[in-house]
């Protein structure tokens, strides 16, 4: 198996930096730039620690992509960027894993345009969690049988967006999957705009967000006389890695605009 060249942008978030410690020390990866706003001119081994590579963090990501020539740009940014940076990237012929979340409509048409255009495939990864896509799988096939479900989920106060990417694509399997429709209680009122949620294709979601958290989200499937509970937790973000790497090697092999990594679990 020949060695992958992978960019790291937001390589000194806390999952960049995660990244670059779990690249950089499996053997089938070559981190060859790190990109970020903060941080310019440091080794990304003095800012993430060993075994991230030893290479200087650049603030210009098209000028670090022409400079480093990677396979895969593994964009780990925000929301108000990562669709620029893909772009860019797909015009380079560079394959991309989105680890970003909170993209808007506007964005995902922009990468799924770009996508077709420069013939180059790129991932939207929800979760990178394997048993966070397990758990989104089964509560795809528990909705089938219990149209009734609500999501929870919850995070570190820092997360920006609500609800989470994985909450919403879970929501997107379930509502698709089920055969029937709730219907809504008549009469029912909210005393406070919010209480009950919001509602998700249909399905009600809830995002908590609490310092002490990580990634977390439980979905609650409700028939008569049970109730069906299918919970998922990340305990710190190395949970996340196996994911990234998985990502990051199959994702040349796919074609055009891809939403979830279940998409190469399940392929």
């Amino acid at each position: 198996m020949s060695m992958v060249k992978v960019a790291v942008a937001g390589a000194c978030g806390r999952m960049g930096q995660e990244s670059l410690r779990a690249l950089g020390g499996a053997p089938e990866f070559e981190v060859v730039a790190a990109v970020d706003k903060s941080n310019p001119g440091e080794s990304a081994r003095s800012v993430a620690g060993s075994p991230a590579p030893d290479i200087a963090i650049h603030n210009k990501l098209g000028e670090s992509l022409d400079a480093t020539k990677p396979d895969v740009l593994l964009d780990l940014t925000h929301a108000s960027c990562a669709a620029d940076n893909t772009v860019s990237a797909l015009k380079r012929r560079i394959a991309v894993v989105i680890g970003t979340s909170g993209l808007s409509n506007e964005d995902l048409s922009a990468i799924r345009e770009a996508c077709m255009t420069h013939e180059t495939p790129a991932l939207l990864v929800p979760n990178f969690a394997i048993g966070a896509i397990l758990m989104m799988r089964f509560a795809e096939q528990a909705a089938k049988w219990f149209p009734s479900a609500e999501i929870i989920e919850l995070h570190h106060d820092g997360k920006a967006d609500s609800p989470s990417g994985t909450a919403t694509r879970t929501a997107e399997m379930i509502a698709a999957a089920r055969e029937s429709v709730p219907r809504r209680a008549v009469g029912a009122v909210e005393k406070f705009p919010g209480a009950r949620g919001a509602q998700v294709k249909g399905i009600q979601t809830h995002s908590v967000r609490l310092p002490g958290l990580v990634a977390h989200q439980e979905v609650l499937f409700g028939g008569p006389g049970e109730l069906l509970t299918i919970r998922h937790d990340s305990m710190n973000r190395g949970s996340f890695m196996e994911g990234v790497k998985y990502a990051c090697r199959e994702v040349r092999g796919l074609n055009g605009f891809v939403v979830g990594l279940d998409k190469l679990m399940f392929r």
